[in-house]
């Protein structure tokens, strides 16, 4: 669009000197101003006509024809100059937006319009002149066509990689999630089939033994029975553990990350201080900053303008675990505490966090705060 109005800037200054350049009495004034307002109504329909070449080729032939007959030379006057750069601007664009028959059409008639006073015995540039400016014009312009072309089948081969390469990032990205559920799927079934089947047998076993002791014996039994159904429990509950798809954690943050940077949704500038690393966070504190990360960042792709977020992690002093995602030109006047961030609010302070919400006027900032249980 500004490749356009640059265009129409141009092609109007040149057509205001040539007006100038030409008589300015009444009697002639009038109807070349009204062949200007015809040229350029055909100058401002040639966009609608992109998708027909032929249509868009005769506009632009009609068009040169009136710019020949409204720039056309006084009797006792000079030859107008501008005339040509008109002219030009018109094979310009006949190259650029027609296939190379019609552009030549629409060449064979500009070169005609620029010679027409010669023919009549007018005022007129000398035809060596028309002819050395055609040729190096349609030279020139040649070249530019082949030149656009090639960058617009290298920028199509370019997108084409970009779109192959972001699908092979997703496979990999799947791929290994897929793998590591299933290599956790498969701990938690061999640990189930092994440790679980064996606890079980050493329960029964015990319970024999319990019915078959007396005295301090049975009480001991009882008591080994207890204990290995205790420890029954939590193999179960490793097993359901395992078998969870819930993600958590930093690793998981980062593979979200990534994804949507793959995918060139939003840039993400990831910050981890010293300490978030090694952090001891719970599961559930894990699966709600995970949580909360992915609703603020796909927030900022909904409602910002700015496809931009700055994540940050940190663990000051080992006590509290604090995260922080910002958005950088973010409207925060239109800010309002929906759904989304009560949900974000609830769910952090569930797990005894601290969630806030900051908005200053070109910055929009979610922080939470969890405490730390070192074991």
């Amino acid at each position: 669009m500004r490749i356009y109005w640059i265009w129409l800037l141009l092609l109007s200054a040149i057509w205001i000197f040539a007006l100038l350049h030409v008589s300015s009495d009444a009697a002639t004034m009038a109807p070349r101003l009204m062949g200007s307002a015809l040229f350029f109504a055909a100058y401002f329909i040639s966009p609608l006509l992109r998708t027909r070449p032929l249509l868009l080729a005769i506009n632009l032939s009609l068009a040169s024809i009136a710019a020949s007959m409204v720039l056309w030379p006084d009797p006792l006057g000079t030859a107008n100059p501008y005339t040509i750069l008109v002219l030009s601007l018109l094979a310009g664009k006949a190259v650029f937006r027609l296939p190379p028959v019609h552009a030549s059409i629409v060449g064979v008639v500009l070169v005609l319009s620029a010679a027409a006073p010669l023919t009549t015995n007018y005022p007129s540039l000398p035809p060596v002149y028309i002819a050395l400016h055609a040729s190096l014009l349609a030279m020139g312009l040649i070249a530019f066509h082949k030149n656009w072309q090639q960058g617009e089948a290298a920028e199509a081969r370019n997108e084409a990689l970009l779109s192959e390469y972001r699908r092979m990032k997703r496979r990999l990205a799947s791929g290994e999630e897929m793998a590591r559920q299933e290599e956790r799927a498969q701990i938690g079934r061999e640990i189930h089939d092994s440790v679980g089947h064996k606890l079980t047998a050493l329960m029964m076993q015990l319970e024999v033994f319990r019915m078959q002791a007396e005295g301090e014996a049975k009480a001991q039994a009882r008591n080994l029975r207890e204990l290995a159904r205790e420890s029954l429990e939590e193999t179960r509950s490793a097993v359901k553990a395992l078998k969870s798809n819930e993600p958590g954690g930093l690793p998981a943050i980062m593979r979200l990350i990534r994804k949507l940077e793959a995918e060139s949704l939003i840039k993400i500038h990831f910050t981890v201080k010293h300490g978030a690393m090694s952090a001891p966070l719970t599961n559930e504190q894990s699966i709600a900053v995970y949580r909360v990360v992915q609703e603020a960042l796909t927030n900022i792709m909904k409602h910002s303008k700015s496809r931009e977020a700055e994540v940050t992690f940190e663990a000051p002093g080992g006590s509290v675990f604090r995260f922080e995602i910002s958005n950088p030109g973010a409207n925060a006047d239109q800010f309002r505490e929906g759904f989304g961030l009560q949900s974000m609010r609830e769910r952090i302070e569930s797990h005894q966090g601290r969630f806030e919400v900051i908005h200053h006027h070109d910055r929009f900032i979610v922080s939470g705060v969890f405490p730390l249980k070192y074991i």
